[in-house]
């Protein structure tokens, strides 16, 4: 159905713009409007432009909001919990894994009862993994303590997103509010959007943060306890205070949404309802799909059908009353779901909707439930259809044939199940017995003879031809160069990233060994399962009759941040002392969910988290110097390897070998080129990456056993350049050369010569 924007202009009474933007650039919008203090965030698809639109705005100074990026979810949950808990205003925004990373987190944000607002752009759960649409991750918010609003277009995300900070601030509510879009059908999509027109219409209409019903932590004089310890009966006492709240703000809300309608002439009811006040057949379903019904509901009504639709703009608290209500001269409704309640006979919504009609003594509507549009599946009109037939024939028969299926799925057919292509690597041609290793008995130090590279062009490549990485991309590359060194049989797990989702997409794979995914957070915890199970069978005897080696080797790939959200468990593994490798391709970024800025993007360089304006030049602060972390783990071996170098990455991908399957686990990093977000040329990718060498800025050497080499002097053969003939290199970082930015350039220059200076001493020093 149609909506006339310029009548909801006009019948309203606050001055109001059109634009012309998606969901994720609104709630980015209405954000920066309302001006929130903190934003803890981390990157993650579809919810991830939230943070670079608000990141390119406070770029060019349209707002104050500070702006932390995380290490991952669960603790941007944490910074958001933390900033809230001090007084002011906090917002957040995630998707899907994100989302159920910072799961424990909700539970303590609303049982303190410290408001804040989330923007959960709704996206499939893993596994497998699937980056789009569905409600499977908003179904884990159900019982987290916090109201829910629903939004249908990037008109409802604006519009909600300033309702909910008033919702979640109202002294009789005091809760943190979740704002639930559809990804990438929501988020994505443009739409033509009212805006409010002045900024201080919004704080108007918002209001100052009630002072006398919120302690917090930065009130000298009246210090507080945050989330104490508590017997019973405190602590149902607790959760019936909490209770009470969540079911206050269904009255608040419809009082907010009273006073939203005076002001922009739109009106968000409990209940969207559309024809429903003579309906006999209905459907229910939420946000996006919930207009696409409309139009059938139109088409039905034009062939006499009295039809109707459901979608509600709340659903925590569930709006039970009004649900029964507007079903109870309903013969039959069809309920869709975007997200299953395994082993529950129907999603969370029909089990809810049956809940309500049963409360309220409706024993006679019949209802059917579908599980449709999972994994970013479209609904069309003609899907619509389909829904309202079941509750045609269910109304005409007085009973439902199928109470519970699922609505679009195919079923299997053998003769197109996924066949074999290539056949396993034979394990004489990946061990050439052409790279020793041979360990010093008076150093402890190993020795490595490697023939000439051209010698290893025979050995099978680990990465079939026929990924889909960018033109340039610098992991395969790399990788397979450091595959290179390594002898026989290896089982590799890939973080989420680039490399990970280029290379796997169903039914094909890229990869010729076992290959395992799990993501960012948990990869090193996951293959040291697979590394213990490994040996613990061996030492059993199960595995003797499948002819495995004794130097079975097991590698985990990170990189696009992997080694920021996933350094816990990495440290961990590392403590723990599994035999295994860990290899990180560092391009300086998020990569895989658009070139978010990470811990090992440098200072100064752009990203589409730290953009450059007239307020700001760049990320902020230095990056993490990964490969000492791990060495201050005391791991037997860390190494930093280039393309650039092959024969070094070669050596040090034997020794890591030996390492891993002697003594423990491993850490490595390789810097690889990205050119679509280094804005470099595609060819060029090797010529930068030593050009990164020879200025010093990622110098190549190993620590073993504690003590540090170089094996890469550029200064002792001359060819130590400037940084800046590095930064030049990219578009990145070309801004750092012009004169205005001469403070930022000259701190990473110095930053980048302490750890040369510092990595020298070492060098020179086998106690350092």
């Amino acid at each position: 159905m149609a909506i006339d924007l310029e009548k909801e202009r006009r019948s309203g009474t606050v001055e109001q713009r059109v634009v012309y933007e998606s969901g994720n650039e609104m709630a980015a919008y209405a954000a920066s409007q309302i001006n929130y203090h903190i934003m803890g965030y981390f990157p993650i698809s579809p919810s991830t432009e939230v943070a670079q639109f608000l990141d390119l705005m406070k770029a060019n100074g349209q707002h104050d909001i500070k702006l932390i990026p995380s290490d991952g979810e669960h603790s941007s949950a944490g910074i958001c919990y933390g900033a809230s808990t001090a007084g002011g205003r906090v917002f957040n925004a995630t998707s899907a894994q994100g989302y159920l990373y910072m799961l424990e987190q909700m539970p303590v944000q609303s049982g303190t009862r410290f408001p804040m607002v989330m923007n959960l752009v709704c996206r499939s759960i893993s596994g497998p993994l699937d980056i789009h649409g569905d409600h499977s991750d908003l179904y884990f918010a159900l019982n987290t303590g916090w109201p829910i609003l629903m939004c249908r277009d990037p008109q409802a995300v604006y519009d909600m997103n300033l309702m909910a900070i008033k919702l979640a601030e109202d002294p009789e509510v005091r809760l943190p509010v979740l704002v639930a879009s559809d990804g990438y059908f929501t988020s994505h999509q443009k739409r033509r959007v009212h805006t409010f027109a002045n900024q201080e219409d919004v704080l108007k209409f918002v209001g100052e943060r009630p002072p006398g019903n919120f302690p917090h932590t930065l009130d000298r004089n009246n210090p507080i306890t945050v989330g104490p310890y508590m017997n019973e009966p405190d602590y149902i006492n607790n959760c019936y205070q909490q209770s009470v709240a969540m079911y206050n703000a269904e009255r608040v809300f419809e009082r907010i949404a009273g006073e939203y309608a005076e002001l922009t002439g739109r009106d968000y009811p409990m209940l969207d309802l559309y024809r429903m006040e003579d309906a006999e057949v209905a459907v229910f379903l939420m946000n996006s799909a919930s207009e696409i019904i409309k139009d059938v509901v139109d088409d039905l009504r034009r062939q006499g059908i009295k039809a109707g639709s459901i979608a509600p703009n709340m659903i925590r608290p569930f709006p039970q009353k009004q649900i029964a209500e507007a079903l109870k001269h309903v013969k039959a409704i069809t309920v869709g779901d975007r997200g299953d309640s395994y082993g529950a006979y129907g999603g969370n919504m029909v089990n809810e909707i049956k809940a309500a009609l049963f409360t309220h003594g409706n024993h006679t509507t019949q209802v059917i439930s579908r599980i449709y549009g999972l994994g970013g599946k479209e609904f069309y009109a003609e899907d619509g259809h389909h829904l309202f037939q079941l509750a045609i024939d269910a109304a005409k028969a007085g009973r439902v044939e199928i109470p519970f299926d699922y609505y679009g799925h195919t079923p299997g057919d053998p003769e197109k199940s996924p066949k074999r292509v290539m056949n396993p690597l034979k394990f004489e041609d990946l061990k050439t017995g052409l790279i020793t290793v041979t360990k010093n008995e008076e150093t402890g130090k190993l020795g490595v003879r490697i023939p000439p590279l051209r010698a290893l062009t025979k050995k099978p490549k680990r990465i079939a031809p026929g990924h889909g990485a960018c033109p340039g991309c610098g992991i395969f590359s790399g990788l397979e160069l450091f595959f290179k060194g390594i002898e026989g049989d290896i089982v590799a797990l890939f973080h989420t990233g680039c490399a990970m989702v280029v290379t796997t997409g169903y039914p094909y794979s890229s990869h010729k060994a076992t290959y395992i995914h799990n993501l960012f957070q948990n990869g090193a915890a996951t293959l040291s399962g697979v590394v213990e199970m490994f040996w613990e069978r061996k030492r059993r005897g199960e595995l003797d009759e499948l002819g495995l080696q004794d130097d079975f080797t097991f590698v985990m790939v990170t990189g696009d941040g992997g080694m920021d959200i996933g350094m816990g468990p990495a440290i961990g593994a590392a403590l723990r002392g599994h035999k295994m490798i860990i290899i990180e391709y560092d391009n300086e970024g998020y990569m895989n969910t658009g070139a978010q800025l990470s811990y090992s993007t440098p200072l100064g360089h752009r990203t589409s988290t730290s953009n450059i304006g007239k307020v700001q030049q760049g990320k902020a602060f230095q990056h993490k110097d990964t490969p000492q972390i791990m060495a201050a783990t005391n791991i037997p071996y860390v190494f930093t390897g280039s393309e650039a170098y092959p024969q070094d990455l070669v050596k040090k991908a034997a020794k890591a070998q030996w390492y891993a399957q002697n003594e423990g686990l491993v850490y490595g990093k390789i810097l690889i080129a990205c050119p679509l977000n280094w804005i470099s040329p595609d060819d060029q990718g090797t010529n930068i990456i030593d050009a990164a060498v020879n200025s010093c800025f990622f110098p190549l050497y190993e620590v073993e056993h504690g003590q540090t080499t170089i094996t890469y002097n550029p200064e002792e053969k001359g060819n130590r350049i400037p940084l800046t003939d590095w930064l030049k290199t990219m578009g990145k970082t070309r801004h750092l050369t012009k004169p205005e930015n001469a403070e930022a350039l000259a701190e990473f220059e110095q930053e980048v010569e302490r750890r040369w200076k510092v990595l020298q001493a070492k060098h020179e020093n086998p106690y350092l």
